[in-house]
Parts: C-alpha cells; sequence; structure tokens
C-alpha cells in the first residue's frame, strides 16, 4: 500500500525558577540550580535552599555559610550559576576556573534589578503578591518578547564566557 514515514515528536521542556532564587543572585537567568560562590569556595542549592561547603572531607549542607564567613557580603560577592544537582563533583575544576573571580564585585542581582521579571520573588522592593504568578510571568514574557528557554534570554553572548555545552556559565556582569 503506501509509505508512512515515521513522525517524530519534540517535547520541550520549558522550566524557570526566577520567583525561587535569592535576592543576591545574579540577574539574566530564568532557571538556576545553583551557584558557586568562589570568595568562600562554596556553592547554593536554589531548590533546596541551603549552601553547600567542604568541612573537613565532607560537604555539608546548611541553610548558612559557616561562621568563618560571617562577614562575607552575598550582595557584593560574585556568584557563576552551575546548573548541576551535584555541583560539588566538580569541585576542584571550578576552584581553579573560577578564581579570577574572587574579590570580583559590581556584578548585577535581582534585589537591585529594574526588570520586572525579578517582581515576583519575595523582598524584591517591587514585590507583589499580585506579581508572584505563573500567569504574570508568561504574560511580561509574550508582552516583552523574552525567551523562557533554560538560562539567559540572550545564548549567543555566552560564548567566551566561561559558559560551555553544559549547562555552566557566568552572570552577564
Amino acid at each position: 500500500m503506501g509509505w508512512m514515514p515515521n513522525q517524530a515528536a519534540a517535547q520541550v521542556s520549558i522550566s524557570f525558577n526566577i520567583g525561587s532564587q535569592p535576592l543576591w543572585g545574579p540577574v539574566g537567568y530564568d532557571y538556576v540550580e545553583s551557584y558557586y560562590l568562589p570568595d568562600v569556595e562554596a556553592y547554593y542549592s536554589v531548590p533546596r535552599r541551603q549552601f553547600i561547603y567542604l568541612q573537613g572531607s565532607r560537604w555539608i549542607y546548611s541553610s548558612s555559610l559557616p561562621s568563618r564567613y560571617r562577614g562575607y557580603d552575598l550582595y557584593n560577592g560574585y556568584k557563576v550559576v552551575v546548573n548541576s544537582r551535584d555541583p560539588y563533583r566538580n569541585f576542584h575544576e571550578d576552584r581553579v576556573r573560577y578564581s579570577r573571580y574572587r574579590q570580583t564585585r559590581g556584578q548585577q542581582v535581582i534585589r537591585y534589578s529594574n526588570d520586572s521579571r525579578y517582581y515576583i520573588v519575595k523582598g524584591h522592593p517591587h514585590y507583589s503578591h499580585r506579581n508572584n504568578s505563573r500567569d504574570h510571568y508568561r504574560s511580561n514574557d509574550r508582552d516583552h518578547g523574552r525567551d523562557r528557554d533554560h538560562g539567559r534570554k540572550d545564548k549567543d553572548k555566552d560564548k567566551g564566557h566561561g559558559r560551555k555545552d553544559s549547562d555552566r556559565g557566568r552572570g552577564r556582569f
């Protein structure tokens, strides 16, 4: 009879977690699994809302950094976005690769952003419970032509900025 080609169905998964990112997180990312903090050689897990740091030979999950980093300012320290479930598995590479960002300041953070995408983050100066809805976020994306794909809206700008084919990268500022 007739020949019917196999139809391939592509599934596109769009996810974002802007509302879960901390106020001190860098702007420019729709989805973040974790941050690497070069100044303190620790990670922060966005889904768990916990810091991950090395104590002796063990990785510790905690809601705060250890007391040795009591004076560390999360708003001023540089954050590297690392989209990995267990980011500490690449600690030795991250430590070397991102050491140049120690003592780097001036990265724009969510709290001080005037981008309406971040108004859904509780604690943002423009936060309103009305802004904290998925419909508001999707509406803003359509109205402003934003791409909700994983990570940054300007993926072509990532070339040469420490971001490889994996979902690792640094902020744009």
